[in-house]
């Protein structure tokens, strides 16, 4: 299991992606989730606001237009290539968008994705509402979820991610490795680390 941001895609996070093109910042938002303030979807609602008040008509082919510049992190080709190659399953569990989920495990052949997602009008404009797939702070059921559905035993799923977000994946699998770890959280919750910007990198502890 691959968290996606910082993991697959070299970015800090696909919702600050979108933000940076609209000039806008969430960090109210951020910590008044943290916070316990506001929950999971409100979190979202208002983080598709913020393009609506910079774009009332946006569009969720705008947003995907916008995502579509992502970049992919150096090796994540190569990894996921030699993991489906040892017939292993792979799959992207994230907290971030789902266009950029469907973008990257279409690219890179990834068997399944579970992200957050948009949610439209009848013209393919933006609601301002959103669907909750993946919760940040608990990303460990999605992953039992996925695991369900590959009829897999959690002692046998990897999960890999890069922050203290992710490590409710590690304890939902088998083994955690926190590749470019951002922060102490992540490195302690982690049975293995990858340093470096290669994630590829990974491959030896799999």
């Amino acid at each position: 299991m691959f968290d996606m941001d910082g993991v697959l895609a070299d970015i800090q996070s696909s919702w600050v992606y979108v933000h940076d093109h609209f000039g806008v910042n969430n960090d109210h938002s951020l910590y008044a989730y943290l916070r316990g303030e506001i929950d999971d979807l409100e979190f979202i609602r208002r983080d598709i606001h913020l393009w609506k008040d910079r774009d009332p008509e946006v569009s969720i082919d705008k947003i995907r237009r916008i995502l579509a510049s992502v970049p992919l992190m150096p090796g994540a080709a190569q990894a996921v290539r030699q993991l489906r190659e040892s017939g292993l399953k792979t799959a992207i569990v994230s907290a971030g968008i789902d266009l950029l989920a469907e973008r990257i495990a279409g690219e890179l052949d990834i068997d399944h994705q579970l992200a957050n997602g948009l949610i439209t009008d009848t013209k393919g404009k933006l609601s301002g509402e959103g669907v909750l797939r993946v919760k940040l702070m608990d990303k460990g059921d999605a992953v039992a979820q996925v695991g369900r559905l590959f009829r897999v035993k959690p002692k046998d799923i990897v999960s890999v991610g890069n922050s203290h977000y992710d490590v409710s994946m590690f304890r939902r699998s088998g083994k955690g490795i926190a590749f470019r770890p951002s922060d102490e959280g992540v490195k302690e919750g982690a049975d293995a680390i990858v340093e470096g910007e290669d994630l590829s990198g990974i491959l030896k502890f799999v």
